[in-house]
């Protein structure tokens, strides 16, 4: 079992049942799964370039990763139904907190000028969403092997019923979420 998912059972399940008075601790709120995501645009016509970003991917995320393609046509975006537009993976359960650990542990104390995560980056749906401007921050991707840089969006879906308590539970874990509102 991974150290993160250790800790949440310890320390931040318990936490969560006895703030927000859950009755019953398996309704406590919980990470669902974390979806890494990166748009192609240009890149998309370039076979070599897409698959050099799903293996970027796939090796940040310990998971193959998949081309999405377009699933209607879009003539303003020169994009055809089936065409290449992005590249995704979703992880799950160990992978999941392998892949949390290792961004809040690794990944992020690497960025230069680092001051948290933007706390506005909720949906309302108790959902987080943030972007990262470029892949060379994790420790597995090296310089020599990209062709290109790219940023990536990260999704991290919930459980919980509300923004306070996903914001709770996502500070509780350890992500560093920037000082103020």
């Amino acid at each position: 079992m991974n150290r993160l998912q250790e800790k949440f059972n310890a320390e931040v399940q318990p936490a969560l049942v006895k703030e927000f008075n859950i009755a019953n601790s398996m309704l406590a709120p919980k990470i669902e799964k974390i979806v890494i995501s990166v748009g192609a645009g240009e890149e998309g016509k370039d076979t070599k370039l897409l698959q050099n970003i799903v293996d970027t991917i796939s090796l940040i995320a310990g998971q193959k990763a998949v081309v999405a393609n377009a699933k209607k046509s879009v003539a303003g975006f020169k994009v055809r139904a089936g065409y290449p537009v992005g590249v995704k993976v979703s992880l799950r359960k160990e992978n999941m907190y392998a892949f949390l650990d290792k961004l809040i542990s690794v990944a992020l104390p690497r960025v230069k000028d680092f001051r948290g995560l933007p706390r506005s980056g909720f949906d309302g749906r108790a959902n987080y969403n943030f972007g990262l401007n470029e892949q060379l921050m994790f420790p597995e991707v090296e310089y020599d092997n990209i062709m290109k840089t790219h940023g990536m969006n990260i999704t991290v879906v919930t459980t919980a019923s509300n923004d306070k308590e996903a914001f709770r539970l996502l500070e509780l874990i350890g992500l560093p979420f920037a000082k103020g509102k």
